[in-house]
């Protein structure tokens, strides 16, 4: 059952499947080895029914040498073949904890080559200086915060939604 929301919140059952795209002109910081390896107030957000926001930045907001190219791909439905890169902040590395879509499908243009990271591999990413949790699960790279109410996609259970 979806969570009714608050004042200033959104319930991602509002959330449209096919997902939507949307600049998202607020304060977006990601954080790992005790270095800010990220800072943006240009971004994205992609909404997906049953998802917390996915964020997307400019890979002009890392910092140099934080993004270290990595083996593999997978495929989005929305959004086509996705290249995975490690994080490097500090002495830490974070292993396949960025993607990017480097020829992304119809819609997705404005995300060609912009970054979206695992909040649950870095020290700690904000939106809006508010610190993140993570999509439930692992598996999926949402971030939630205090503006959104589910139930989230990646909770036990929701492997069918």
């Amino acid at each position: 059952m979806p969570e009714r929301p608050g004042p200033g919140q959104e319930s991602v059952w509002d959330y449209p499947r096919p997902p939507r795209l949307e600049q998202y002109a607020g304060s977006l910081v990601i954080e790992l080895g005790g270095v800010e390896v990220a800072r943006t107030t240009r971004g994205w957000r992609v909404l997906e029914t049953s998802h917390p926001p996915t964020y997307y930045l400019p890979r002009s907001a890392f910092l140099e040498g934080s993004l270290r190219e990595a083996a593999g791909s997978s495929w989005c439905e929305w959004k086509g073949q996705a290249s995975y890169l490690d994080l490097v902040g500090g002495d830490a590395v974070a292993p396949r904890a960025a993607w990017t879509y480097l020829t992304p499908t119809a819609g997705f243009e404005p995300i060609a080559g912009a970054i979206a990271v695992m909040a649950a591999a870095t020290d700690r990413c904000l939106v809006d200086d508010e610190v993140v949790e993570p999509q439930p699960g692992g598996f999926y790279g949402g971030w939630v915060t205090s503006t959104v109410v589910g139930p989230f996609k990646g909770i036990p259970g929701s492997t069918g939604w």
